[in-house]
């Protein structure tokens, strides 16, 4: 009798197959003279599959714990060149009005920053004032952006980023019990086995002790 599938139709939101639980070896192999040889390959098989995911899981996983916080650090620098904008134009249009981040008698002043060359070496810099940034998009791509827009893009990039990272680890923990459920079905056909063949040699060898 062909072993049946060994991955279940059933399957978690992103498409990863679940393993069934072997309960009962002897009427999943197809009787007690069935042949292991195959299932334990298939088995085999599906636990190579299902590390190969939880590898490339994993380094996705670390890719995204190190790109949101990128991420949201920029977001947050956009945000505050926004903001200084808002309080620019308040201060220009009621010279009159208290402003909690500038003085009524004094102009914004500069803003000063300083930015990453090097892992370790970084350089000081003064803005201008401006309504545009330039964003890196990866592959060595820099475009232009107005304020509002890339507010806007990196806002979905971090939310998109969140649901991935979500999602992934979640992925990890559901094939890691994919994985401890195929061991143990590898290990309870295993032992099936050699019960068996146990079994068979007492058998044998209580016929010809009774010849």
């Amino acid at each position: 009798m062909a072993s049946k599938a060994v991955f279940s139709t059933e399957k978690n939101p992103r498409g990863i197959p679940k393993a069934p639980f072997v309960a009962d070896v002897e009427e999943y192999l197809g009787g007690p003279d069935a042949e292991v040889e195959g299932t334990l390959k298939n088995f085999q098989d599906a636990l190579a599959k299902y590390r190969y995911m939880d590898s490339n899981l994993a380094q996705r996983r670390q890719s995204l714990e190190e790109k949101i916080p990128d991420i949201k650090k920029t977001l947050d620098m956009v945000e505050y060149l926004q903001e200084r904008r808002e309080v620019k134009s308040k201060a220009s249009n009621d010279d009159d009005e208290d402003l909690d981040d500038l003085d009524n008698d004094n102009p914004p002043k500069a803003l000063k920053t300083t930015f990453e060359l090097n892992d370790t070496l970084y350089a000081e810099a003064e803005l201008d004032e401006t309504d545009t940034v330039y964003l890196w998009l990866g592959a060595n791509v820099m475009l232009s952006y107005k304020i509002e827009a890339a507010i806007a893009l990196l806002r979905s990039k971090l939310e998109v980023a969140r649901t991935n990272l979500s999602n992934t680890i979640e992925d990890l923990e559901f094939l890691r019990e994919q994985l401890t459920i195929m061991e143990v079905n590898t290990a309870r056909v295993y032992n099936w086995d050699v019960k068996r063949r146990r079994e068979r040699r007492e058998r044998e060898a209580a016929l010809k002790s009774a010849k």
